[in-house]
């Protein structure tokens, strides 16, 4: 089942396994019954400390658990856990093997002082990206608490399941049967949801925060460039950040950051995170900002108020604070988002493995998108509102030579239609005629650019028409001490590296605010 590359690497790794455990396999006669068969005997093969039974009673089939005579552990793979998914099983043997996890100590121990019987189910597919942080973060759970239950189930593999649940969207975890959340999460943002008192205890910890020299607003390329610039001049810095990486972990493949040939969003988000970690900088993941106050004085502290009622303080500030995917601001939208209508290609195409979906969008990540649907679904048609398609010429002559691809230009699209809770179709009208067309469909991939996080911004320093903050060639704000980079900002051509180097000019431009600046006597 696994190449010859991938057994040498995952016999280093299985070196590390100190205690013996089982894996229980429940099988069938199917063809991914045999692969995962495969799998699991390449496994054991390579480490005498795992032995294998082919006696599981699962209903889902195939399948196999992780289990330990005397151990309660309950964590079940429903999947053949290669492509993105590779990484979540060699940590699930690894853990289960006794090889301690790298968490931070108080994380573990709130995981085994949660109380309370929880069986998770986590929907998934091999080729999401955002999907291994939250079957790792269940998985580790699973292991460290014996009241915890985890079941990870490749989407692709038991679609019946899917299509009776309605799962439309990866990563979607149930808890005991209802639908505990949808994309991304961290182990941290997990345990928030389980213990409500989370969040009140991160408030009065933060607010206990001594002010910072600089604090950087937003954990992605700009950001994390920040803090490692600013931290490298001996300054109190910190970060604090609704996800950490920001929306590069929405990114499959990076291949344009100039020495790094290729790799992909997350890999990259955790080189940077690990990078502004060897500096000491203080990241505070998880955390949304909800108010900036200017300082009242030159000098002075500008105040951060965070949604948890929180507080932070810091005498410069840098926002970057990224963008998302826009919205086609259509009715039907929201009704159905997680429903058919996605923004994700690589993470929930999958799901729609033999359907007809459409792209809504024909620059070059509406191209791209319909190129890798093709592979995919049975048909894809893309709308584009232009006249012509704004994709890259190479991009537009791949998609025009599928058979299964249709182009719409000016194509204006009205609504999202939908039945029985989920997607059905679309309206459009062309742009030409005036004449309105439906198309029946079950997938909607919207991907018409970026928005800026800006909207809690207004108000208080100068934004854009579209929404970016206005800054100067040093990144400064229209706000004395604020500084903005990446792509919230009015500098052209949102692209990773041009983030990158607008975060370390910002962090410079701090600093030399800093030392030019007197900080303001608090008063008696």
């Amino acid at each position: 089942m696994l190449d010859d590359a991938l057994k040498t690497q995952l016999k280093a790794y299985l070196e590390r396994v100190r205690q013996p455990f089982e894996l229980v396999a429940s099988l069938d006669d199917s063809d991914s019954a045999q692969d995962m068969r495969g799998l699991l005997y390449d496994i054991i093969r390579l480490t005498d400390k795992i032995s294998l039974r082919l006696d599981g009673t699962d209903t889902r089939r195939p399948s196999f658990r992780l289990g330990r005579a005397g151990s309660d552990v309950d964590l079940r793979f429903a999947a053949i856990p290669l492509g993105h998914e590779f990484t979540s099983l060699v940590l699930a043997l690894l853990w289960m093997g006794g090889h301690p996890p790298k968490v931070e100590p108080s994380v573990i121990e709130q995981i085994k002082a949660i109380e309370g019987d929880f069986h998770f189910e986590v929907y998934m597919s091999l080729s999401c990206h955002n999907c291994p942080d939250v079957v790792q973060a269940l998985s580790l759970m699973a292991i460290l608490n014996p009241r915890i239950k985890t079941t990870v189930i490749d989407g692709a593999l038991y679609q019946s399941e899917v299509e009776q649940r309605q799962v439309m969207a990866v990563p979607t975890v149930y808890l005991n049967g209802t639908v505990f959340g949808q994309g991304r999460m961290g182990v941290d943002e997990i345990i928030a949801k389980l213990d409500a008192g989370t969040s009140a205890r991160d408030a009065a910890r933060l607010s206990a925060q001594t002010p910072f020299d600089v604090l950087i607003v937003g954990g992605g390329p700009a950001g994390a460039a920040a803090a490692v610039y600013a931290a490298r001049k001996g300054i109190r810095t910190g970060v604090v950040a609704e996800r950490f990486g920001g929306q590069v972990l929405d990114t499959l493949a990076i291949e344009n950051y100039i020495s790094v040939p290729e790799t992909d969003g997350p890999k990259f988000a955790a080189a940077l995170e690990q990078h502004v970690r060897q500096y000491g900088v203080d990241i505070m993941n998880l955390q949304q900002v909800s108010k900036l106050t200017p300082a009242g004085t030159p000098g002075g502290l500008i105040e951060l108020q965070l949604a948890n009622g929180g507080t932070l303080k810091s005498r410069t500030v840098i926002l970057s604070t990224g963008a998302r995917w826009r919205e086609a601001n259509v009715p039907g939208e929201k009704e159905y988002r997680n429903h058919g209508v996605a923004y994700c290609p690589h993470c929930d195409g999958p799901l729609f493995k033999g359907k007809r979906v459409a792209v809504i969008g024909g620059g070059n990540s509406g191209v791209e998108a319909a190129i890798d649907l093709a592979g995919v679904v049975s048909h894809v048609t893309l709308l584009e509102f232009a006249e012509q398609l704004r994709a890259d010429a190479v991009l537009v002559k791949k998609l025009k030579s599928l058979p299964n691809v249709e182009i719409h230009t000016q194509a204006l699209t009205t609504e999202f239609t939908g039945a029985g809770g989920k997607v059905n179709g679309l309206t459009y009208t062309d742009r030409v005629t005036n004449a309105s067309h439906h198309i029946a469909l079950e997938g909607v991939f919207v991907q018409i650019g970026l928005v800026p996080n800006t909207e809690w911004l207004k108000g208080v320093l100068e934004l854009s028409r579209s929404g970016e903050i206005v800054v100067d060639a040093r990144g400064q704000t229209s706000v004395p001490g604020v500084f903005a980079a990446g792509d919230a900002t009015t500098v052209p051509y949102k692209q990773i590296i041009i983030a990158s180097g607008d975060g370390a000019k910002a962090a410079l431009s701090a600093f030399d605010y800093l030392i030019r600046t007197p900080a303001a006597v608090a008063s008696p």
